[in-house]
Formats: structure tokens, sequence, C-alpha cells
């Protein structure tokens, strides 16, 4: 039985661990601190910089197989395991393709897929000429690793433009026409390395602060829309060569027009009610992919499924007795992810919910999190 070895030690990282734990795959993390929720989940570890060669080295001699649980990982590390023997999935070349958000929509746009209209920029005048020729408003985007929302600045009017290049400072960085859209859709796709693909259903995410807050599945939209999401989710996926599971994220706009946005090279927060929303869950599949076994069945066991992120709202220690009132609510998952720091805004867990409606389902779900006390 090959070992899985993850870099990163974090949420995602941890419930892929679980999750190969259950087809008695054994893992091994990757952490740059000693404090990171997958830590509590496997004895196998090694703690330090991805960039440290001894501590590579030392990860590579643990297993035959390594993912990762973000895009952030610079390929030349990707590529330096590979050439310590280790096979990488998804492999350097797919995450290279996406690291960049505009190499990314580039690559989107060369494969037929739908994008908004985007441009490079990094001085005040180029943000104007954006603005001259897609109009306001405009969304300001660091090309390289911003997530939840960190990563962007919404500009409304030409005022907002000298702020928004200074919160940014030293950044590549790119715009992009701010899209009407009805709502936030997304998908996850499970590829093997045989092309097989799976696509999960088509949910609705509900955005607070730029984070993901909400997931209800399946999306409250029409068939055609829905179809158009899953044929961009695969091409989006198969246009980068994907391997594994990936989170592609667009917009619905009316008319049934699905306008692509960003996709993820991992296990993606959109995916988190698959766990018990559908037979096989994202990160089952994740495991299976980048092993090179068959995907699993990608079916909903219930009519509705709803997830809601569990967000910090203050700083310090998380509460011991957190959910000893909120397990008095009957029908819910609770996922606490372990985090030693509660902070403003960041992922403590998720709750999930399996009903006959969305509508029933979050009604649960959100009294669950009304007796929570992070």
């Amino acid at each position: 039985m090959p070992r899985l070895g993850i870099l990163g030690g974090g949420q995602l990282a941890k419930m892929t661990a679980q999750a190969a734990s259950t087809l008695d795959v054994e893992v091994v993390i990757f952490a740059q601190r000693d404090d990171e929720p997958a830590l509590k989940v496997t004895p196998y570890a090694v703690i330090g910089a991805w960039d440290d060669e001894a501590k590579l080295a030392a990860f590579a001699q643990q297993c035959e197989v390594a993912t990762l649980e973000s895009e952030f990982v610079d390929v030349a590390i990707l590529r330096r395991l590979e050439a310590l023997g280790v096979r990488v999935v998804p492999s350097p070349d797919t995450v290279e393709q996406i690291q960049d958000k505009y190499d990314q929509k580039r690559r989107m746009q060369s494969a037929g897929v739908e994008v908004p209209r985007f441009r490079k920029v990094s001085v005040a005048t180029d943000v104007l000429d954006a603005a001259a020729e897609f109009g306001f408003p405009l969304m300001l985007k660091a090309r390289r690793n911003g997530y939840d929302g960190y990563g962007n600045a919404l500009i409304q009017r030409a005022h907002d433009i000298a702020p928004a290049l200074e919160k940014f400072q030293g950044r590549e960085l790119m715009v992009e026409a701010v899209v009407p859209f009805l709502r936030e859709l997304a998908i996850i796709i499970a590829r093997g390395a045989d092309g097989d693909i799976r696509d999960y259903p088509v949910v609705e995410t509900i955005q607070r602060n730029g984070i993901c807050h909400v997931v209800r599945c399946p999306a409250p939209t029409d068939e055609a829309s829905a179809l158009a999401a899953i044929e961009m989710g695969k091409r989006a996926v198969e246009a980068i060569d994907g391997v594994g599971v990936f989170g592609v994220e667009m917009f619905e706009l009316p008319g049934n027009e699905v306008v692509f946005n960003e996709v993820a090279p991992r296990p993606h927060n959109s995916g988190h009610y698959t766990i018990e929303g559908t037979i096989t869950s994202q990160f089952e599949n994740h495991v299976r992919a980048v092993l090179g076994w068959p995907l699993g069945d990608v079916a909903q066991i219930a009519p509705a499924t709803v997830m809601i992120n569990i967000l910090g709202e203050r700083s310090g220690d998380p509460n011991p007795d957190a959910l000893r009132e909120a397990l008095a609510t009957g029908g819910v998952h609770f996922h606490l992810y372990g985090k030693r720091e509660v902070r403003p805004g960041r992922k403590m867990g998720h709750v999930t919910v399996l009903g006959y409606s969305v509508d029933g389902a979050e009604k649960v779900a959100r009294l669950a999190l009304s007796r929570l006390q992070l």
C-alpha cells in the first residue's frame, strides 16, 4: 500500500488524511508549523519550511506519492520532489498553469472557457485604462497567493484606485470586469489519471466578506444553467490536464450563461458537504485519483444538503465547551478543525445538514450555529 504525502497541514490535509485512513492508506504530513490541524490525525509528519532541502528529502523518503492542500506551493519544490523520486499529483505542470491568476484566465480563455474581461495592471493609469474599456466597478486581484478574498479589492470609482494599489504594493496585479451575476456557483470535479471524470452536483455558494460562508446543494438554478456549469467545470480541469479533485467557481448570469471565476487544484471549501452529502466524498475521490485508483460514485444521498462554515468572530483561544449546547441540535454533522487560535473570519470548522429541502436543512444548520459558543 503506497504512503501518501501531503504538503500542508491545515483542515484540507486533515480531512484528506481522515478519508485516506478509511482506505487503509497511511499519510505523512509536511507541515510548516507544529500546531496544524492535520498533525492530530496521523503520526507521520515532517515539520519545517517546504524549501528546506533536508526536510524535503526527509519527506520524500517517507512517501511514494504526494499531493498538496493549497496551490501556493512553489512549483520548483514540486519539481524537486519529483527529482527525489516522488510522484506529485496534480502535476507541477498543472499547478504552474493556475498559480498565477492572470495566466490561469489566459489558459481558460484559450480553451474556450468563458471568462470575465481582464488585463494586467501595475500603476493607476493601467487601472484607469481598464475602467475606460470595461467600465466600473472593477475587481483588482493579486495574481498570486490570494485566497478567501484577501487578495481582492473592489474598485467602484477612480477614487478607490490609489488605496487599492497601496494595499497590494509590490505584488503583481490584474483587474477583472465585475459581472452582473445572479448567483455564485461551484462544482467539484474529480478526474482520474485515465481521464475518467466525475462531476459532483452544482452548488450555490454564499460569500461573507470574500469568504465562503454557505454552500447550498443543489444550486437553485434551472437545468440549462446546471448543465452549462458542469460542462465548464469539466472543460476547465481538462484544459490543465488535471488529475485529482478540483474546485471550480463560476458566476451564473441571466439567460443561462455561466462565466468562469477560478479553479483550485485540490479539495475545495465548496465541496465539504460531500463528506456526508454524497456517496463518495471529495476527499476520498482525491485520494483515489492521486493513487491511480478508480473513482467513486458522486451521487447525492439526500434531496438537499447545506454546509455552513464556522467563522471566528473574536480573537483568542477556542472555547473547550463550544459544542456542548450545539450538540443538542439533531441531524447536524459537526466538523471542528482543531485550530489553536480563533480570529475574526478564520475558518474554524463547518456544519452539514441533510434534508428534503435546502431551506429546511439551512434552518437546522443555522440553529446549530446559534448554539455554538466558539
